[in-house]
């Protein structure tokens, strides 16, 4: 810190110290007011320049300071200036008090804090360019936050001083007129009797309302801003139109046919979405069948003859579609019908923020509807990379076409899909090399994690190359060929078929959000606020369009949210929760979380302890010759409240569950620790987990006292 920097800082410290020792807050206060008011109103008379002045310099000083009392001065210049002259005064002290902590704020610490957290700054700093001026002005007439808060933190913001000023200057001028209306009556109070006067109650009602007032007109006045292009229809043929019927849709028909809401689904493919036909349910089989197969050869390992199996890949993609066609009746036309929900085949398309065009086998038809949900999942996203169009190229959405176990395959990525499906591959034949571009597998995992699934992988047959970039395809004497880059140098992989699975693309084409100006982020993504809301508060969208977790669970999470809120939003709005998210790999060991990982802790700056207990110890993983993986617990130094949980082992995605109870609802280790768990069983790894916490923070002193005790009454 520079010296004039220190200095500053100096001068406000010595300040806000001298107001605290001195207890100049006594002057501050209704009661001391009320007492001097006769005397200054005198002296106002008498000297009314100097008692302005001095006020306004006052008033400035316990703004810049952030000190408390600043509410107080408001009362106080209505009680002592009255209505209009108050509100002059206190309007432009004020906001000049704000403007100069703001820039306190920022010539002490602006500085520091981009570097230091820069990187995690760039969404609020993009935000605050785009759109700083109308949330501050949000925030000075809806007071979220203490207005000395708001000076602080915007000092920290790339938002222009001047603009700061004249939008603290309009946005505090309603809240600071119903302070000093307030004042000016408590100005009026002769006696006690006066509490009950008309104008004193009616002040303070004001005071105890405007918030809501003020956030009421605001609502109203972004909506009529957002839809002034468009004419509102006065019937409608809805409550609620839905498009998409994967998780997120379906639950959202679902809730509003519940509810008696008139609800049409609309879904151009297949009912289900992805998760039914191409995703959680179609892989999931697949990985069994992988998984038998693995067995098989690892029979000896449980005092079998080693067997050798024998199948068809067209066999198991036979069970794969029966599986389909067993759970596809939950997500059914039929069913939801059945429900009371109206299901229509065909695209839809937004017209205005009321009207949908579908475009379906019956022709064409349009629709209004007060809400309208998107929910139009996503699907693998293709790189551009030269000549990959050139090559056999399957994703996870149609290999499930498939009939032939490819010989040689190329899965390119190493998230959590291309994981599960090089290892399953693997397992049943194939020759599979795993290309990431990133020094490690499951970068959003911790690195502990991500080398126990690598060393899984390569058990199993998988050739894992990390940290090579994929450069082009090629086609070389009939044989399909990756060049990639590995330490500068160009490696050539031949395969058969690759398979691409390096991210998900949200849905939105041909849905017309961009004729009615609605953002989508890079990935295809709609921009939602956290009610769900998109750019129109009546359109919403949830599931993997929406993000920012693209999982089946989180889907159908949000879409009650999304459902409610475009049902009853106009009695009640819920901000979606995101506090606990679990999810996993299912790998073989599988991979789950929940909270915190130790890379999110560390950067994220939070203090933590980790807690691990290896499953190498358990009985039952001994038992059942699954025993590898560990239970890390993140916990603050010395506290058992649990902050982010990994699980790797058998079973992980089940085990996980005690711990988002346990996060859900504020239990820590210990009452884990006191629970009841089976034996022999997995789930005993989370209670030995917390035992390892209660170990390592048992009391030492007071068992040195117990040991002594013990020795006595031998």
């Amino acid at each position: 810190m520079n010296l004039k920097k220190g200095l500053l800082l100096f001068l406000i410290t010595a300040l806000v110290a001298a107001y605290f020792l001195l207890d100049l807050g006594q002057y501050l206060s209704l009661d001391y007011v009320k007492a001097q008011q006769a005397a200054f109103q005198q002296l106002l008379q008498d000297h009314p320049v100097t008692v302005l002045g001095g006020f306004f310099v006052l008033y400035v000083l316990v703004t810049a300071l952030s000190l408390p009392g600043a509410a107080i001065l408001t009362l106080a210049a209505g009680a002592l200036f009255g209505f209009w002259r108050a509100l002059i005064l206190v309007s432009f002290a004020s906001s000049l008090g704000a403007t100069l902590a703001f820039l306190a704020s920022r010539f002490l610490f602006r500085d520091s804090v981009q570097a230091r957290f820069g990187e995690r700054l760039k969404k609020i700093n993009a935000g605050m360019e785009k759109d700083g001026p109308f949330y501050l002005f949000t925030l000075r007439l809806i007071p979220i936050f203490p207005f000395f808060i708001i000076n602080l933190l915007m000092g920290l913001t790339g938002i222009r001083a001047a603009t700061f000023y004249w939008v603290s200057q309009l946005g505090m001028l309603a809240g600071t007129a119903v302070y000093v209306n307030a004042g000016t009556q408590l100005g009026q109070l002769q006696s006690l009797s006066g509490l009950l006067s008309p104008g004193l109650i009616g002040a303070f009602v004001l005071l105890g309302l405007f918030p809501w007032l003020a956030r009421g007109l605001i609502q109203r006045w972004q909506a009529r801003r957002v839809y002034r292009d468009y004419r509102k229809p006065r019937h409608f043929d809805r409550n609620l139109i839905v498009i998409g019927g994967g998780s997120a849709g379906l639950v959202s028909a679902y809730i509003g046919a519940t509810v008696k809401a008139k609800v049409t689904l609309v879904e151009k493919h297949q009912m289900g979405g992805d998760c039914l036909n191409t995703g959680c349910v179609p892989s999931k089989a697949l990985l069994k069948s992988a998984r038998i197969a693995h067995l098989a050869r690892q029979a000896d390992h449980y005092g079998f003859d080693q067997i050798q199996p024998r199948f068809e890949f067209a066999s198991i993609m036979a069970r794969i579609r029966r599986v389909i066609g067993d759970i596809a009746p939950h997500d059914s036309v039929e069913r939801y019908t059945g429900l009371g929900v109206e299901c229509l085949r065909g695209e839809a398309r937004l017209l205005t923020p009321w009207e949908v065009e579908i475009q379906g086998a019956q022709g064409r038809q349009r629709l209004t509807a007060r809400s309208i949900i998107i929910a139009t999942g996503a699907s693998p996203f293709i790189p551009p990379i030269a000549g990959l169009d050139q090559v056999d190229v399957v994703t996870s959405d149609t290999l499930w076409q498939r009939d032939h176990l490819p010989e040689r395959l190329l899965v390119l990525g190493g998230g959590p899909i291309g994981c599960e499906l090089a290892q399953a591959f693997a397992r049943l034949g194939s020759r599979v090399t795993q290309v990431e571009m990133l020094p490690r597998l499951m970068p959003k995992e911790d690195e502990d994690a991500a080398t126990l699934v690598k060393a899984a992988l390569e058990d199993s047959g998988v050739k894992v190359l990390t940290g090579h970039k994929a450069l082009r395809f090629e086609v070389e004497d009939g044989q399909s060929i990756l060049y990639a880059e590995h330490d500068g140098e160009e490696i050539a992989l031949p395969f058969d078929t690759v398979l691409v699975a390096v991210g998900r693309r949200a849905h939105t084409e041909g849905l017309g959000l961009p004729d009615l100006g609605i953002p989508t982020g890079a990935n295809g993504t709609v921009a939602v606020n956290e009610y769900l809301q998109a750019r129109f508060p009546n359109i919403y969208a949830c599931g993997d369009v929406a993000g920012p977790y693209q999982f089946t669970h989180t889907a159908a999470h949000q879409a009650w949210y999304a459902a409610v809120n475009a049902l009853f939003g106009g009695v009640k709005r819920f901000k979606v929760d995101y506090r606990v998210i679990p999810w996993a790999t299912f790998t073989s060991p599988e991979v789950a979380r929940v909270g915190l990982s130790e890379e999110e802790a560390r950067q994220q700056g939070i203090e933590y302890e980790v807690t691990r207990y290896g499953i190498d110890d358990l009985d039952r993983a001994i038992a059942d010759g699954v025993a590898q993986g560990f239970v890390k617990v993140l916990t603050p130094p010395g506290k058992d409240h649990i902050l982010g949980v990994t699980i790797v082992g058998e079973s992980a995605s089940d085990l996980i569950s005690e711990y988002v109870l346990a996060m859900k609802h504020g239990l820590g280790l210990n009452k884990i620790l006191g629970t009841i768990h089976i034996y022999p069983t997995l789930s005993e790894a989370n209670k030995y987990a917390a035992g390892e916490w209660k170990k390592n923070h048992k009391p030492e002193r007071l068992l040195r006292w117990v040991e002594r005790f013990h020795d006595w009454r031998r």
